[in-house]
């Protein structure tokens, strides 16, 4: 159908909004770069459909995609990646995955491929289970209750929301890496980016678990962000997103792919979100999360939040937006560095330390501050500057 750039009308100053606080949801204290990583990226779109959907235009599958009403289903996510993190030790990989909580953890579910177990039911049932090759890592939310297990070690945590919270977001996994995220958790972060600097078109339409879709295609206009393109499948019938997929600037082949194999949109079988520790599991009460710790922001299975508000500062707008903590919050660079993997991975710059992929950088600064973006290093080293 063609380029199309969309125009500053107020729902995109809204999206402006979003975007922000999109980021700000995405920097646990510790796993600052990898989890941005996970909250920007994914893959590669099947064969074209073979019934054709009726014409949209742009704007309109935009509109599709944002307004789309899909609060109950289940399916099977497989993601891939090709970020040029760094891969696990050949002579120190366990034959399980690696332990939850650590900086291994969360490269070993970004890198490679993975496939997920996803189920919703409204915002107050939801249950991700990530299917390890010798493990499952799960996240569940029945009600007000929500449980983290690791079968790897055969450990849990559990909390209770308090009643505010029966509309809002799951806490930060304290297992580091518990869920992974579906393809519309996705999508959102790249269709709040979209701004008049975006173009926006719609490709051949194309078919994700068996659904035919839209194939919704953004591209930055800008040389500042590491991201080339994206391309969205958004669900011809309800614009839920069934797949995603980003390539890096100049390159030919995704970096990170993730989509639907299977979807059910009937309602989960309540047992799904029925936990019970396993036997002789270890289980940790956590303390109930404050309200002000609570994104207000629509339930989503596979997020990870924090209280970033106050440890966290963001410089630019969309494609270059830059998160950065302020100065004093140097315990989440310590703990980075002091994962081995992570360690040796970072490069020595100007300034500090670089985590350098394919989507994203990040940079450890020498007095302990972390900057990352899907930007070109040098845009973090004058945020950096700038916020000394």
């Amino acid at each position: 159908m063609g380029s199309h750039t969309l125009d500053s009308s107020g729902r995109l100053q809204r999206n402006s909004t979003i975007s922000r606080r999109a980021w700000l949801r995405w920097l646990p204290a510790v796993a600052a770069p990898v989890v941005i990583a996970a909250g920007a990226l994914t893959g590669s779109l099947p064969a074209g459909a073979s019934n054709p959907l009726p014409a949209k235009t742009p704007a309109q599958v935009l509109e599709l995609a944002g307004s789309h009403q899909v609060h109950t289903f289940s399916g099977t996510v497989e993601q891939s990646a090709e970020l040029g993190l760094p891969e696990l030790p050949a002579t120190g990989k366990p034959s399980g995955p690696a332990a939850p909580g650590s900086a291994a953890s969360v490269i070993e579910l970004l890198s490679g491929k993975h496939t997920a177990r996803i189920y919703l039911d409204g915002k107050d049932n939801a249950r991700v289970q990530v299917m390890d090759q010798l493990a499952e890592r799960d996240v569940v939310r029945h009600g007000s209750d929500v449980w983290f297990y690791s079968s790897k070690d055969n450990t849990a945590a559990h909390t209770t929301l308090p009643q505010h919270a029966h509309d809002q977001s799951l806490p930060q996994d304290p297992q580091g890496a518990g869920g992974m995220p579906a393809p519309g958790e996705l999508a959102q972060r790249f269709l709040s980016k979209v701004e008049p600097t975006t173009a926006v078109s719609v490709g051949a339409d194309v078919s994700v678990a068996g659904r035919a879709a839209y194939n919704l295609l953004i591209e930055p206009r800008t040389d500042a962000t590491l991201v080339g393109k994206v391309a969205i499948a958004v669900d011809g019938e309800n614009g839920l997103p069934l797949s995603v997929e980003v390539t890096a600037r100049g390159a030919d082949n995704p970096a990170f792919r993730s989509r639907f194999t299977s979807l059910s949109l009937d309602a989960p079988d309540q047992s799904v979100f029925a936990f019970t520790p396993p036997p002789g599991s270890t289980v940790k009460e956590l303390p109930v999360p404050e309200k002000s710790h609570m994104p207000a922001e629509a339930h989503s299975p596979g997020a990870r939040h924090t209280d970033a508000t106050k440890d966290v500062s963001v410089t630019g707008t969309g494609w270059e937006s830059v998160v950065g903590t302020v100065r004093g919050s140097a315990t989440a660079a310590e703990s980075l560095l002091k994962d081995p993997l992570l360690s040796q991975a970072a490069v020595a710059v100007q300034g500090g330390r670089l985590l350098s992929t394919a989507l994203l950088n990040v940079l450890i600064t020498d007095d302990g501050r972390i900057f990352a973006g899907m930007v070109p290093p040098e845009r973090l080293q004058a945020a950096a500057a700038a916020a000394q």
